[in-house]
């Protein structure tokens, strides 16, 4: 969430989302501060909390910047092939130590934060939901959406894999998974 006031610098801003997610890796999200990343950034703390009101915030819009960037919405021409090239970027992203500390400590603050809670289900969670959602609308244009599982049950199956991996069992987000749900969810 951006609050009101000037126009923010392109160049701020990218090294503010750069330093974030650099030290988030090097400290940890409880080590993180703004302090740490207006001083890794160049900036000012009062720039930072100009554009973002907590550190969460900060690395919610690095962390949403970089799904946009790293998962495309490929059209592969078919509902499998674009599935499976959309779970292959999710799942590498995913699979990143550094990405992964950051979606735990995000969801965590989410969590504990109802008004983060919502700018992360907003900025981040519905977003790679309505990317999925656009795979899904093209295979139903197509004529090649399998009639089960709906269209939102896919995008549950999906992600609820992805953070049910991530937070409760750690089990590893492997290539052999995206067989298993390319089979699961695109038999027809």
């Amino acid at each position: 969430m951006i609050r009101p006031g000037r126009k923010r610098s392109e160049e701020s801003r990218q090294a503010i989302l750069s330093a974030a997610a650099d030290l988030v890796g090097e400290v940890g999200y409880a080590g993180l501060s703004i302090e740490g990343i207006a001083a890794r950034s160049g900036t000012g703390k009062q720039t930072i909390y100009r554009w973002w009101p907590s550190k969460a915030d900060v690395l919610l819009e690095a962390l949403a910047a970089k799904a946009d960037l790293h998962i495309p919405i490929p059209d592969e021409g078919s509902y499998p092939a674009d599935l499976r090239a959309f779970l292959a970027a999710s799942f590498a992203l995913g699979r990143k130590p550094q990405v992964i500390e950051v979606l735990r400590a995000l969801m965590a603050e989410a969590q504990i934060n109802p008004a983060f809670g919502e700018r992360f289900r907003t900025g981040f969670l519905e977003r790679r939901r309505e990317a999925l959602g656009v795979l899904v609308e093209r295979a139903r244009t197509r004529g090649d959406l399998p009639p089960d599982p709906r269209p939102g049950t896919v995008a549950d199956l999906v992600f609820g894999l992805i953070w049910y991996r991530v937070l409760a069992t750690r089990e590893p987000i492997d290539d052999a998974l995206i067989d298993e749900l390319v089979s699961l969810l695109a038999a027809g």
